[in-house]
């Protein structure tokens, strides 16, 4: 009989979170929080965050006092444990992905855009290939006034357009289907 009163008590302990598995989620939560008060204001408009937890982030930002802020951001961690914050969490990670994303086409447009200066027309013509879209010859310019600046010193005020211009012909290409 105490047999059977000592494994009820294990398996009770065993389903309930330890107090620093408490602590951790805690932190988990008030760190999405401090991330979702730092979103710019339209990109909160547009996730599913409660009034009363909106009202606490707008205070946040109105604050200068650091300690200030600390607190604040523990209030907004307190309110959000009170919340089911599955959908806000599916919001936030869909949200980081799409900047990891954006971040990965910035480099890759970046790497377009070097290695074009790098190998002239081998490169335009592998570009060309892969985005149709691409007019050789403004291409061609742009490189080549990009290679006569950095060879001069010059600010990289080519380079930035060929990089406008690829972040362009992405741009159209998506649209396109291409």
């Amino acid at each position: 009989m105490t047999d059977d009163f000592h494994d009820s008590d294990a398996r009770d302990h065993d389903e309930r979170p330890s107090k620093s598995e408490k602590k951790r989620q805690s932190a988990a939560i008030q760190a999405l929080g401090e991330e979702v008060a730092t979103l710019p204001k339209g990109e909160l408009a547009q996730m599913p965050v409660p009034d009363e937890l909106k009202e606490a982030i707008a205070t946040s930002r109105r604050i200068k006092s650091r300690e200030a802020l600390r607190r604040q951001y523990q209030y907004i961690g307190k309110l959000m444990r009170k919340l089911d914050t599955d959908e806000l969490e599916v919001a936030m990670q869909e949200r980081r992905e799409k900047v990891q994303q954006l971040d990965r086409s910035f480099h890759e447009l970046e790497a377009w855009r070097d290695r074009l200066i790098e190998e002239g027309m081998p490169a335009i013509d592998a570009l060309k290939s892969e985005l149709p879209g691409a007019d050789r010859q403004k291409l061609r310019q742009l490189v080549t006034r990009a290679k006569q600046e950095a060879e001069r010193k010059q600010p990289p005020k080519s380079a930035r357009e060929l990089f406008r211009y690829l972040r362009d012909l992405k741009e159209d290409s998506l649209k396109q289907g291409w």
